[in-house]
């Protein structure tokens, strides 16, 4: 029983609460007010059942033996605790998601360095007001048109238009 109960003091609910889209804070005040409930539920149990009395019974029950019988199959008596099978799976999963991050987050850091370069090159150049048509296509040369392969206007393909 200890283990559940340090099991339901690990929900660190602010950081929790912070995930929570508006839309859904409902369902999390929800949540958290029957976890809360559980969890004082929980706690007001003992750790350990009462004992059961016997001799009072012996003396209580008119048939014999039938105490002695309840004791002996309540002593023999095995809860069985469910075993765990989902950690490893979800530890898995974990480590992978982890992992998919990590390569996201470099994949990240790659593109912001091409976007600071590309927001330098607009930053450094000249106005477009001031631009001839040559700095235009030395600056972005997909704007250059293609006179000699394409005679005729729009001196391009048309499905590049």
């Amino acid at each position: 029983m200890a283990g559940r109960r340090a099991a339901l003091k690990a929900i660190d609910w602010l950081a929790f609460a912070e995930r929570v889209p508006p839309n859904q804070r409902g369902m999390f005040n929800a949540l958290k007010t029957r976890t809360d409930a559980i969890s004082a539920k929980l706690a007001s149990l003992p750790e350990t059942p009462a004992a059961i009395d016997w001799s009072y019974y012996r003396s209580a029950v008119a048939k014999p033996g039938m105490v002695d019988e309840f004791e002996k199959k309540f002593k023999a008596l095995q809860i069985p605790e469910p075993v765990d099978t989902q950690t490893a799976s979800i530890s898995a999963q974990e480590a992978e998601a982890n992992k998919n991050a990590a390569s996201y987050i470099e994949a990240s850091k790659a593109r912001i360095t091409m976007y600071e370069q590309e927001l330098d090159k607009f930053k450094n150049m000249i106005p477009f007001d001031q631009m001839t048509i040559e700095d235009l296509n030395n600056t972005f040369p997909e704007t250059k048109l293609d006179k000699a392969k394409y005679p005729y206007w729009p001196h391009k393909p048309i499905a590049e238009l």
